[in-house]
C-alpha cells in the first residue's frame, strides 16, 4: 500500500480495505510508520513508538470498527499498561513510569480494533494550549512549521495532519480537542460530562471538565469512535442516557433549520484577528445558505470571570499533579517546568472555602448557558481568537518570570493572589484561546468544524457548543458542513499528497 492509497481513505474505510482483504494489516501499518518517518524528524509529533505491540496486533484476530487500523494514542491520561508514559514531564521520562493497567478510555480504543502504535507529544500535564513541554520539545503544526498545531493535543492532530493517521486519541479539560482540531484543519468533537469513561485513575476527571475522545479528518469516524468508547463505568459519577440512535447512523440525517446563536467577540474583551473574524464570518455564510438561522446572542454570564476561575481550577490542578509526579518519582523541582511550579504554589495558596466558592459559580454558568439553549439550539463561536501562534510566542513572558521565581521561594502566594495576577494571567495565557472553556465548565459537548483557511495559509476553525446530550445535534450539523463544505482532502504539502 502506498502513500497515496493510504491517505485517501479514513479510518473506517481502511477497516473496510482490510476487512475485504484488499491489503493487509502489516502493509497499512507499514504505510503509517513510512509517513511517520518522513515527517516526524520535522514535526516531533510521537514521542513513544510502539512498534513490538503494533507488530503483534497485526497478527491476532481484532474485532471492532476499526479492526487493524493504525492509531496514536496521546501521551496524558490514555495510560497504556507496561509502556513508559512521560505526560510532558521530566521527571516521569527520567524513570521510564510504566502504568501498571490500560486506561478504561485505551481498553476501549482496543475493544474497537485499533492498532495502537506510539504515543503523541503533550504540554507538561496538559496544562497549554501550545505543544511545546521542556522534557520532549515542540510540536509544530504541519501546515507552517514554524507555528503551533495547538494543545494539549497537539501531537495528535499533527500526526493526523501529516498523514500518520486518520484518526488519533485525544483529552479536552479546557479546549484541547478543539484548540488543535483548529489549528491542524481537522474535526474535533469534545463529549459532554461523563459520556466517555476517565478511569481507572481520572474518573470525573477536573469535576467532568476533562473528558477523552480523538481527533479526526472524518466526521464519520468521529461519530464511530464515540460509539465505541461512550457509555458507564464503575464509580463514575453519573450513568446519562445514550444516543436514540448511533452516532454512526445519525449523522446520515441532515439536522432540522437550527436556530444558532453567535458570539462575535471574545469574553475577556480583547478584539477578534481579522481571520478569525474571516473564519466566523466564513461558518456564518455556510450555515445561512444551509437554511439555518444565525443571529448575534451570548449567554448571560461573566466570560472573563469564567476565564480566571478555569486557570484557579487548573492551578488547584497542577498542585494535586506535582505532589502526585514527586510522590512517584522522587522529583527535583528543577524536574517541573516553571509555569507548571507557579501555577501549583498558586494552586496551594487557594483556601478550600476559596476554591469550593470558585467551583461553586459553575453553577451559575450552567444554568446561563441552559437559559441560552432554551432559546437557541447550538452556540457559535470561533475556535481561536487568532490564527495558530508561532512557536515560543506563548513562552512564559518576562513580566511573569519576575514575579513567579521569587513567588516559588516563599511559604505563600496568597499575597499574588489578592494583586490581580490571575487576571492578568488569565488575559495572556487565554487571549488566544478564550472560547472554549465554557464548555468544560458547563461539561457541556462541543466541537471545532475547519472550514476555513486564513490568507496566513494556516487553518482556524469555528466552534459550537451543544446543551446536555447534544452530541448527536453537533455531529449532525458537522457531517452536513463537510458535505457542504468537504475539507478531507485539504490538507498540508507535508502530508504527502503531492510525493
Amino acid at each position: 500500500m502506498d502513500h497515496r492509497d493510504y491517505i485517501r481513505h479514513d479510518a473506517l474505510g481502511l477497516a473496510e480495505l482490510i476487512a475485504r482483504g484488499e491489503v493487509s494489516p502489516a502493509e497499512v501499518l507499514a504505510a503509517a510508520r513510512q509517513r511517520l518517518e518522513a515527517v516526524d524528524p520535522t514535526l516531533n509529533c510521537v514521542v513513544r513508538r510502539m512498534d513490538a505491540i503494533a507488530d503483534e496486533h497485526t497478527t491476532t484476530p481484532a474485532s471492532g470498527p476499526f479492526a487493524h487500523v493504525p492509531f496514536l494514542i496521546k501521551d496524558l491520561f490514555q495510560n497504556y499498561a507496561g509502556v513508559p508514559t512521560t505526560y510532558g514531564n521530566a521527571a516521569l521520562k527520567r524513570v521510564g513510569f510504566k502504568p501498571p493497567v490500560h486506561a478504561e478510555v485505551v481498553r476501549r480504543f482496543i475493544a474497537a480494533g485499533v492498532n495502537i502504535f506510539g504515543k503523541t507529544n503533550t504540554p507538561e500535564f496538559g496544562a497549554k494550549g501550545i505543544t511545546e513541554p521542556v522534557a520532549n520539545g515542540p510540536t509544530r503544526n504541519p501546515w507552517n512549521t514554524a507555528h503551533t498545531p495547538g494543545g494539549s493535543s497537539g501531537g495528535s492532530a499533527a500526526a493526523i495532519a501529516a498523514g500518520v493517521v486518520p484518526m488519533a486519541g485525544a483529552n479536552d479539560g479546557g479546549g484541547s480537542i478543539r484548540i488543535p482540531a483548529a489549528c491542524c484543519g481537522l474535526f474535533g468533537l469534545k463529549p459532554g460530562r461523563a459520556r466517555v469513561p476517565g478511569g481507572p485513575d481520572h474518573t470525573d476527571m477536573m469535576h467532568g471538565a476533562g473528558v477523552d475522545h480523538v481527533i479526526s479528518r472524518s466526521v464519520r469516524d468521529s461519530a464511530a469512535m464515540l460509539d465505541a468508547i461512550a457509555g458507564y463505568e464503575p464509580g463514575a459519577i453519573v450513568r446519562i442516557e445514550g444516543p436514540a440512535m448511533p452516532y454512526r447512523q445519525a449523522i446520515e440525517h441532515d439536522p432540522k433549520p437550527l436556530r444558532i446563536g453567535v458570539m462575535e467577540s471574545s469574553p475577556l474583551g480583547q478584539p477578534l484577528h481579522p481571520e478569525a473574524w474571516a473564519a466566523l464570518t466564513h461558518t456564518i455564510e455556510t450555515l445561512t445558505d444551509l437554511g439555518h438561522d444565525v443571529t448575534p446572542a451570548v449567554p448571560a454570564l461573566d466570560g472573563a470571570q469564567l476565564c480566571q476561575d478555569f486557570l484557579s481550577m487548573w492551578f488547584v490542578q497542577m498542585a494535586r499533579v506535582v505532589d502526585e509526579v514527586r510522590a512517584l518519582t522522587d522529583a527535583r523541582a528543577s524536574e517541573f517546568e516553571l509555569d507548571t511550579r507557579a501555577m501549583a504554589h498558586l494552586g496551594r495558596s487557594l483556601s478550600a472555602v476559596e476554591y469550593s466558592t470558585l467551583h461553586g459559580r459553575w453553577l451559575g454558568y450552567r444554568q446561563a448557558l441552559a437559559a441560552f439553549h432554551a432559546d437557541y439550539d447550538l452556540l457559535l463561536t470561533p475556535t481561536l481568537a487568532s490564527p495558530p501562534v508561532a512557536i515560543g510566542e506563548l513562552a512564559t513572558p518576562a513580566w511573569q518570570h519576575n514575579l513567579l521565581r521569587p513567588l516559588l521561594h516563599l511559604p505563600s502566594a496568597r499575597a499574588l493572589l489578592g494583586s490581580g495576577i490571575v487576571d492578568r494571567m488569565a488575559q495572556e495565557n487565554l487571549r488566544h484561546v478564550p472560547f472554549t472553556q465554557l464548555a468544560n465548565l458547563t461539561g457541556t459537548p462541543a466541537m471545532s468544524v475547519p472550514l476555513h483557511i486564513g490568507e496566513s495559509g494556516l487553518p482556524i476553525g469555528s466552534q459550537f457548543i451543544g446543551p446536555p446530550g447534544g452530541e448527536t445535534l453537533l455531529f449532525q450539523l458537522a457531517a452536513q458542513l463537510e458535505r457542504a463544505a468537504p475539507w478531507f482532502n485539504r490538507l498540508p504539502r507535508i502530508a504527502g499528497i503531492e510525493d
